[in-house]
């Protein structure tokens, strides 16, 4: 990270602006604040472009209603902030605080070594949460401090062992490739945890869900059988591609999966003639798009520059596309495009996840339900149904059986967990010997 002496903070020059009354302060503050928030979320940068989306998605959100004095402070708190931007660019100086730099610093690491988008995220997350932790950034660069935020994050947040490492990677990333720390030492032991059980639907239960996805939530249903019958992650399911579908062969490819893999699943019968529908009726969005001359779906970024043109081809469209239009993030700001690319992208995962709660919760699953609970539902009814481990470990895509194996711990037998019990078994206890079970009960009771 290299140093820039001239660094322009906006609530600092906020609490000193003489331009602004006290009591209009910590309206300006909150509202500044709420602007931040939302703008990092997005991934974009400060200026005119990211004020306009806030002010279209969250000030004016419908169904929301607003009073006439909350507007006019919330507009004049975010000119205040765009006049301070512009003096900070006649300045030469840096607006950004601490963790939004390091935040940018790992991410651009992370795009020119080539990490998926998803480990970009995190790295990058974890890396703000140490800048905040560390306070300045000569504290930021020192590996002792990073010591001591890894050993809060292990003792006092009772993290599980995979969180934990995902926070010791982050930082070792963030030292080796942006701090240039050859090989850092952080003198933390991480603590193991013990392997959680994963919630798992009965048959029955899956059937009920379905109903109620059916009836309630009918936009989500076939997506929601498609992740049961096919066993993909959420993001998996989501990022399918007219391409990725092979009806005639009953297969479904996974495209940089978990660990950046492709792998194939399978494609259930009962579900393909769904499938074609909703592959027109994505074909109709598609030319909807085109003739509107919207601008292709998202791609790869090596993909996109070899293959100009291909983002604007139904083989690339999404088989599940959103209802709505985006700008996307990643083109805020970019030449020719300053307040990003509009284009059509793919159902939001966590609208897909609410949809699936709200189902499971109408057909009084009392579990904790989310979209996941399906790929955990779907090996183990395969194993329960007798299909072999390593078949199972081959179409979830795990790298290592011994995390497949985990839902041996969960598949039933003959009943229960594949035992019978001695209380099922003929005595003194059993429910089913005469007299003694129906009327008398057991003494140990």
């Amino acid at each position: 990270m290299t140093a820039i002496k001239n660094r322009w903070c906006w609530r600092k020059d906020l609490s000193e602006c003489r331009g602004v009354a006290q009591r209009d302060r910590e309206g300006f503050l909150m509202t500044l604040e709420w602007f931040e928030n939302f703008r990092l979320r997005r991934e974009m940068p400060a200026g005119r472009a990211a004020a306009r989306l806030f002010w279209r998605e969250e000030v004016l959100r419908e169904g929301v209603d607003r009073e006439k004095w909350q507007l006019e402070q919330w507009e004049a708190a975010l000119q205040w902030y765009l006049e301070w931007l512009a003096a900070c660019a006649e300045a030469g100086a840096d607006h950004r605080s601490l963790p939004e730099r390091v935040r940018a610093a790992v991410r651009s690491a992370g795009s020119r070594l080539g990490l998926a988008r998803r480990t970009k995220l995190c790295y990058s997350g974890w890396a703000a949460r140490y800048a905040r932790f560390a306070g300045d950034q000569r504290a930021a660069m020192e590996v002792e401090t990073a010591t001591r935020f890894l050993t809060s994050v292990v003792e006092d947040e009772d993290c599980a062992y995979s969180t934990q490492k995902q926070a010791l990677n982050a930082l070792a990333f963030f030292f080796k490739k942006v701090c240039g720390v050859e090989d850092p030492v952080f003198g933390v032991k991480l603590r193991k945890t013990a392997a959680k059980v994963p919630v798992v639907l009965s048959k029955e239960e899956t059937r009920r869900l379905f109903a109620k996805m059916e009836a309630r939530e009918a936009r989500y249903a076939l997506a929601a059988r498609l992740q049961y019958g096919a066993g993909l992650r959420l993001m998996e399911l989501v990022r399918l591609r007219i391409k990725d579908v092979d009806l005639q062969r009953g297969t479904l490819t996974v495209r940089a999966g978990k660990g950046d893999k492709d792998r194939m699943t399978v494609l259930p019968k009962s579900l393909r003639e769904a499938v074609a529908r909703q592959i027109e009726a994505a074909r109709a969005v598609w030319l909807e798009d085109r003739e509107a001359g919207l601008a292709g779906v998202w791609m790869p970024n090596a993909l996109a520059r070899k293959l100009r043109r291909a983002a604007e081809g139904f083989e690339w469209f999404w088989l599940f596309p959103a209802m709505k239009t985006a700008v996307d993030p990643a083109t805020v700001g970019s030449e020719g495009a300053p307040e990003g690319i509009i284009r059509r992208h793919h159902l939001h995962d966590s609208v897909y996840n609410r949809a699936i709660k709200r189902a499971a919760a109408a057909a009084g699953i009392e579990k904790g339900v989310t979209s996941h609970a399906l790929r955990h539902s779907f090996a183990t009814h395969l194993l329960e149904g007798g299909t072999d481990l390593r078949r199972i470990q081959e179409l979830l895509g795990h790298e290592d059986i011994t995390t497949t194996e985990i839902y041996l711990h969960v598949a039933v037998g003959v009943s229960g967990l594949g035992v019978t019990s001695p209380l099922d078994e003929s005595g003194e206890c059993g429910a089913g010997s005469g007299e003694s079970g129906s009327n008398q009960g057991c003494a140990l009771i």
